[in-house]
């Protein structure tokens, strides 16, 4: 018995050291034992806003979350030991994650510099896929509406983006989708 209680101070003093966060203790834990349950898991947002990999959740105050945000893994992200700088260049940050193939032909340009959050905010947004701001209209906020071909497609509030195009990457030009143009 006297030997467990070392140990297991050591435990519990790794784990302060360490911090609270989920992922934190469950590395520190399973060092020095074996079977230890991983971390929940965040659950996905109404309607099938995550990409099954728990990467969004949509939280009971109305927003959605990030899901390493939601389950408190900041050490996903940010360095504690390092005053909570990001653990990677933003360009790398969301692929160590998030499976992006970018060998289409035409990539938007934030995503192809990294720019994610340009778009998406990296914690939480009360707008579907944790973009910053309402998903109608969104993209006029970098594109000028005056600068849109003149035709049926484009004509009219109600019709959306990306309804025809591609957020993130297309094989055609203008980041149209397949069967469009």
């Amino acid at each position: 018995m006297k030997v467990r209680i070392p140990v297991l101070a050591t435990c519990a003093a790794a784990a302060l050291v360490v911090g609270c966060a989920a992922a934190s203790r469950y590395r520190v834990l399973t060092f020095f034992f074996d079977g230890v349950p991983p971390p929940p898991v965040t659950s996905a947002a109404p309607g099938g806003e995550a990409d099954g990999s728990g990467a969004v959740r949509f939280a009971s105050n109305g927003m959605y979350e990030h899901g390493p945000y939601a389950a408190k893994l900041c050490d996903t992200c940010h360095d504690a030991l390092a005053m909570n700088r990001l653990v990677a260049g933003n360009g790398q940050l969301c692929g160590r994650c998030h499976e992006l193939d970018l060998s289409k032909r035409y990539v938007h340009g934030p995503l192809a510099t990294g720019g994610c959050t340009v778009c998406h905010d990296p914690h939480n947004s009360r707008y579907r896929y944790l973009l910053v701001s309402d998903s109608d209209g969104f993209c006029l906020s970098c594109h000028e509406r005056g600068a849109l071909p003149a035709d049926s497609d484009h004509a009219g509030e109600a019709v959306r983006c990306t309804d025809c195009h591609d957020a993130h990457m297309s094989d055609q030009k203008y980041l149209l989708k397949a069967g469009r143009g």
